[in-house]
């Protein structure tokens, strides 16, 4: 019955048409800003996301730093404006995937996997905006009152079917679990389309290039190919909706948010210079995390693409890092040489350092290796792993 199932659902994914809007997205109307909850259920959601807020803020993986929190808050700003930034509370997580959200009581999370990936002001601004543009029209608590409905339509559904035979019953029960399954899912869709041309409406509304919105989505479809063929996988299908996706397909999202786009906008500046300088200092430690997410294709691409303009020496630490992880002998002989390339541009790296000497321990390069890790612990002495540093420049030195 599972097997049918999935076949059916596999069956009903559908291929939209694409970019079937081409008019630019409208400007904002004027905002009314303070504005209350309304109603027993709105009223009901605020408290709860009151409640989760609570706790998100003292959450380990939050990410307090003054500078980006004000770096991010500004490119909201300047996206949809002062007058609705002023009703975001703006929490960034330290999770490495791609994804913002905004919950109904107006806390928007962001993600540093997000922070990575986007290249300009003008990217972020439209991911922001997609979000704010959800919480604008308030389409949690509408989403809220269909998934009610959908299951009060399947609680009666099953008192119903328990009145039939048992082999009917559970056919037509099924059925119907499917159809309100599918409807939800669409509804969820037509959600995220519609943020999406509030999105790009904020953004053709600011000084910001709109254009760039398409760019982030066309970067993620490149990502996930490279994560696909690294892996020996299938070529991903990005123009095809599943029945259940809760989003349009990436394809379908990139050519609207083009379309949507004001065409005088495109000699706007997109911020990239601005934002790589806000992100320099977290770099480091965002890469640390997606390399630990042990997708090599995806980190690559991203490592690369951070470095389209001339690599840096921690983006060689963190190509080195990548390619050490996975711990091919190949592998290993490549990190050593993207380690030598970083401390050739910044000889004071320790990670450099350290990266360098356990890659030639491990081929076959002892000596040169040990004098790489005695060069990262005079730069870091008082290194977390600087014991387990010490005993293995011990256990793998001469005459051992």
């Amino acid at each position: 019955m599972i097997r049918r199932l999935a076949a059916l659902l596999a069956a009903l994914a559908t291929t939209p048409a694409l970019a079937s809007t081409t008019a630019p997205a409208p400007l904002p109307p004027p905002y009314t800003a303070a504005y209350q909850p309304q109603g027993v259920d709105e009223i009901g959601l605020w408290k709860e996301m009151d409640e989760d807020e609570r706790v998100l803020a003292s959450s380990p993986i939050l990410i307090r730093d003054e500078a980006l929190n004000a770096y991010v808050r500004g490119v909201l700003c300047a996206t949809v404006g002062a007058a609705r930034c002023k009703a975001a509370r703006i929490y960034i997580l330290r999770t490495p995937l791609f994804n913002a959200s905004m919950a109904p009581n107006g806390t928007m999370r962001v993600f540093s996997g997000l922070l990575l990936r986007v290249r300009s002001e003008a990217e972020l601004g439209a991911v922001l905006g997609h979000e704010f543009g959800h919480f604008e029209q308030r389409h949690s608590l509408a989403a809220f009152k269909a998934r009610r409905s959908g299951t009060d339509i399947l609680s009666w559904g099953a008192v119903l079917a328990g009145m039939l035979p048992y082999a009917q019953g559970a056919y037509n029960f099924q059925t119907m679990q499917i159809s309100v399954y599918g409807r939800l899912a669409r509804f969820s869709r037509d959600q995220e389309r519609d943020a999406d041309l509030h999105g790009i409406g904020y953004l053709n509304g600011s000084t910001l290039r709109p254009q760039s919105a398409a760019m982030a989505w066309r970067n993620v479809m490149t990502e996930a190919e490279r994560a696909a063929a690294a892996r020996g996988q299938a070529h991903p299908r990005f123009d095809r909706v599943p029945y259940l996706a809760s989003h349009p397909c990436d394809a379908e999202r990139a050519e609207t948010m083009a379309a949507l786009a004001i065409p005088d906008g495109v000699g706007r500046d997109d911020g990239a210079a601005r934002y790589a300088a806000a992100l320099a200092p977290w770099l480091p430690q965002f890469l640390d995390d997606q390399i630990k997410l042990n997708n090599f294709g995806a980190s690559d691409y991203l490592i690369g693409m951070l470095g389209e303009h001339g690599a840096t020496a921690s983006l060689w630490v963190a190509r080195g890092d990548l390619y050490r992880a996975r711990g091919y002998p190949r592998d290993l002989v490549s990190a050593a040489e993207f380690y030598a390339n970083a401390i050739a541009l910044d000889a004071t790296l320790p990670g450099a350092q350290r990266g360098l000497g356990l890659s030639l321990l491990k081929t076959g390069r002892r000596t040169e290796g040990i004098e790489a890790l005695r060069r990262y612990l005079q730069l870091e002495p008082t290194a977390p792993d600087a014991a387990m540093i010490g005993m293995l420049i011990a256990t793998a030195g001469p005459g051992q």
